[in-house]
């Protein structure tokens, strides 16, 4: 499965993306909204690209490495992920190295992983959670027509908002 856009290719990462995920995953930019452990090294990181293949496989996720047209090189991911037991809802998740932010890649990435959401997989609602401080995330999800849902809260993370989207 690999896919392009205007200026993207979209593809399943696999073990030749293990220095660019630890890049990116260990980033301290990125990871400053998020509650995860980053990998240590490029083992750790292998290891995290061998589960998304799992999960992958199993159609737990769709997680698709992002590049630009005649550059290989990684620059962010973007999956859907979280399934609804239905398969009719589900969570997107979105990284993107901070010197690639602000030149309308996540937002190329966002509009086609939305699109083969609804229209592929046929979901009927796709959700975002993001940390409140995180504007930058919060902007792309209002650029991308995602709704504020006022009355949900994240149990785990309090400091995160819920946004939603119906149809694109």
């Amino acid at each position: 499965m690999r896919f392009s856009t205007e200026r993207l290719i979209l593809r399943p990462i696999n073990e030749n993306d293990a220095v660019e995920i630890l890049g990116i995953r260990s980033n301290e930019h990125i990871n400053k909204f998020l509650h995860r452990v980053p990998p240590q090294n490029s083992f750790e990181a292998l290891e995290f690209i061998l589960n998304i293949k799992r999960k992958s496989a199993n159609n737990d996720i769709v997680f698709l490495a992002i590049s630009v047209q005649n550059n290989p090189k990684l620059l962010g991911t973007i999956c859907l992920w979280k399934f609804s037991e239905d398969r009719k809802t589900a969570e997107l998740g979105y990284e993107l190295l901070p010197e690639y932010h602000g030149k309308g890649i996540m937002s190329e990435a966002v509009n086609f992983i939305l699109n083969y959401g609804f229209n592929d997989l046929n979901l009927n609602k796709i959700e975002a959670f993001t940390n409140k401080n995180n504007l930058n995330s919060i902007k792309l999800l209002q650029k991308s027509k995602f709704v504020l849902n006022e009355n949900r809260r994240d149990k785990k993370f309090p400091e995160n908002l819920i946004f939603e989207l119906t149809s694109i």
